[in-house]
């Protein structure tokens, strides 16, 4: 199976992977950690992988000019080093400040770039090259944060959202042309982006969470919560009035 990674050095990316190396699979790994995507690169070989080929890039749409000037030459960079494409994982994301993007919309649209806007350029150069090749999945993380804003993370929450409609209407317009589009919604992962936090309970492996995802690709779902524990915490959340929820401060 041939395998594309966009954002290959986040711990997600990294499980699964590690999860589909063992079977002799070929990937094309973007990141912007070149020392981590060289580290990775060597893991998955020594786990069996038949190759794993690292493509050094920053997904952010805004600010930096020295950035491919289109994600369409990055995209052409990447599948370059596979004879087709199986299994595309879109992971790339940052957990932002909430407290900063509330007072610094410069701060805000950073954070609607890494977690949103990114995505869904991204998506928008790669669903023509899927579709024309006519097979394939395309899983994309986003996050249980996008199924209802909550006070305490509503920007990052904002942008996941924004990715999972997109999402929604991109599937019916992939789906016609034969390629899956799955909606990975993973709940608190223990990993360097949730460092900062205290643990609790609800929190997850990123191994855990990679077994979900290759779970789903397999089964070809359409929405899937990692773990699943959380489709029915969401479910709960979302059923809610707005005159309790807005005074809950979670």
């Amino acid at each position: 199976m041939n395998i594309l990674i966009f954002g290959a050095t986040s711990a997600i990316a990294g499980a699964v992977a590690q999860r589909y190396a063992s079977a002799g699979n070929r990937f094309a790994l973007v990141a912007r950690n070149e020392a981590g995507l060289a580290a990775l690169c060597r893991r998955l070989t020594e786990a069996g992988a038949d190759s794993a080929e690292p493509v050094l890039a920053d997904l952010a749409v805004l600010g930096d000019s020295s950035k491919p000037a289109t994600h369409d030459e990055l995209i052409e960079q990447a599948i370059s080093h596979l004879p087709g494409i199986d299994l595309v994982l879109v992971c790339h994301g940052a957990l932002p400040d909430q407290e900063a993007c509330e007072t610094d919309f410069k701060a805000a649209l950073e954070a609607l770039d890494s977690n949103g806007l990114s995505t869904i350029a991204l998506l928008t150069a790669l669903a023509p090259r899927m579709m024309a090749q006519g097979h394939g999945t395309i899983a994309v993380i986003t996050s249980v944060a996008g199924d209802r804003g909550r006070r305490s993370n509503y920007v990052y929450g904002c942008a996941k959202a924004m990715v999972s409609a997109y999402l929604q209407g991109l599937r019916g317009k992939l789906h016609s042309a034969g390629v899956h589009l799955i909606d990975i919604r993973p709940g608190l992962v223990d990993s360097p982006m949730t460092a900062h936090l205290k643990k609790g309970p609800l929190f997850a492996a990123p191994d855990r969470v990679a077994a979900g995802i290759v779970h789903a690709v397999a089964r070809k779902r359409h929405t899937a919560y990692a773990p699943a524990w959380w489709r029915p915490i969401l479910w709960a959340v979302k059923l809610i009035p707005d005159s309790i929820f807005k005074r809950l401060k979670f």
